[in-house]
């Protein structure tokens, strides 16, 4: 006699398609780690941004036109590999300042989250140009922060911590109140402004060898008016939902591979130090110590470099560190002691070796492992720093302060903890007027 069937109970074994189901939801409905993007998207900006001025007295010298490395030898190497950079459009004076400029103005945007997606892909376009100018004049830095420019194209990186996101939250307040959203008027002119330029450079062949960056850029910029017109004529209809599917969908994608390229890097440079013997008997660090190149603080570097048991310690724990850091990101406590653990090395790297903005890179990559809780909370650390800054200068009054993570982010944001989902740990805030750089406006 068949016996009857027990109802599934809440708490029992979840069905595969249900799984299923359930991750394709949550990997369409929500662009993941909306803080975890942001503090990237900051990261990288600054990181080329103090980069770019710092050099600004010796532009020329490094990619202009006293370059050892001549721009007709930039011209020979690039029209060999297809490399791009708008550098090598005319050796022009005038031409180089304007795309130096451009590039720190783009970096600035970038970092302030305004008109995001634009901002984006003019930093893009300047870092690959002034990298590709002079390739003999950087560091392993200068290949992370080459790469994070294109991936941040495609990330809504804007969701939180950006003047996009605080617009966005003034339009919500501006609907709810039966009104009208701004009238924007700098996104279309960017929008304009730039389409015949795109036009240009792809009629004379402007983007070197390349096939993937002016498909890339048509992509962009044929996308922000078709989400203009959707936000305009239907925003709230079903194109309006498809939009947002795909976006989150590049997303999400873009940050597994952010989250990829970090455990790659980690994993061989751990993997090639075991193979050296200097790494393999624990003196390794002695000798960049000793290296005058290396030593801004040669007194410190001394004072390390006398003590066998600090740098035996040291290099053995670098190697350990790499290579264990893919391995526990199964573990969230493992993998947030040994993300403390290389963000602190990286400082030193910088401190101790000279090496600031391959450590700034580095560590803005690192970014996109932090724990939400921990983003959330340092987010409404600064948010009461700056009100209580503002409150003491003189004429402003100060202002009624705001509940943690919410100072920049959207007003229906959701409450953070662990355990949420996303890379650090919970779910996006979501911004139903199209935030995040993805309209029109960039």
């Amino acid at each position: 006699m068949p016996q009857p069937s027990v109802p599934q109970q809440p708490g029992g074994p979840a069905r595969p398609g249900g799984v299923l189901a359930r991750a394709l939801h949550r990997l369409t409905a929500s662009a993941l780690g909306p803080y975890q993007s942001a503090v990237v998207r900051i990261g990288f900006a600054a990181t080329y941004l103090f980069f770019l001025l710092r050099e600004l007295p010796h532009r020329h010298e490094l990619y202009g036109p006293d370059s050892p490395w001549r721009w007709d030898l930039a011209r020979q190497l690039t029209d060999g590999n297809g490399a791009f950079s708008v550098l090598m459009w005319t050796d022009s004076t005038l031409w180089f300042e304007a795309v130096y400029v451009l590039t720190l103005l783009s970096a600035v945007g970038l970092l302030l989250g305004w008109r995001t997606r634009t901002m984006s892909v003019l930093f893009m376009v300047g870092v690959l140009s002034v990298q590709n100018r002079s390739i003999f004049m950087g560091d392993g830095g200068d290949n992370v922060v080459h790469l994070m420019a294109i991936y941040l194209v495609l990330t809504r990186c804007a969701r939180v911590w950006s003047l996009d996101a605080r617009r966005a939250a003034r339009n919500l307040e501006r609907a709810a109140a039966g009104l009208p959203p701004v009238r924007d008027i700098a996104g279309p002119v960017l929008w304009a402004a730039l389409g015949p330029v795109l036009v240009i450079a792809t009629l004379m062949g402007g983007f070197g060898g390349t096939w993937w960056l002016p498909t890339l850029l048509w992509t962009v910029w044929l996308s922000a008016a078709a989400w203009w017109a959707v936000n305009r004529y239907a925003p709230h209809g079903e194109p309006r939902a498809l939009l947002d599917v795909l976006a989150n969908l590049a997303h999400n994608a873009t940050l597994a591979v952010i989250m990829a390229e970090v455990c790659l890097i980690y994993a061989t440079a751990g993997w090639y130090k075991i193979q050296g013997s200097r790494w393999q008997d624990g003196t390794a660090l002695y000798y960049p110590l000793k290296l005058d190149y290396f030593t801004p603080w040669p007194a410190l570097s001394d004072i390390l470099a006398s003590s066998g048991l600090m740098v035996m310690v040291l290099t053995y724990g670098t190697v350990i560190v790499q290579v264990a850091f893919p391995f526990t990101l199964f573990n969230r406590r493992v993998k947030n002691v040994l993300l403390a653990v290389m963000i602190c090395e990286h400082a030193g790297i910088a401190l101790l070796l000279g090496l600031p903005f391959f450590s700034m890179a580095m560590i803005a990559a690192d970014a996109v492992f932090l724990p939400t809780a921990f983003l959330v909370w340092l987010g409404g650390r600064a948010a009461l720093g700056r009100q209580r800054l503002f409150s003491r200068l003189p004429g402003r009054a100060a202002a009624t302060p705001r509940a943690p993570g919410a100072a920049d982010g959207p007003p229906d944001a959701e409450g953070a903890g662990p355990g949420k989902g996303g890379p650090g740990g919970t779910e996006e805030p979501r911004l139903h007027g199209g935030g995040g750089g993805h309209t029109l406006v960039g």
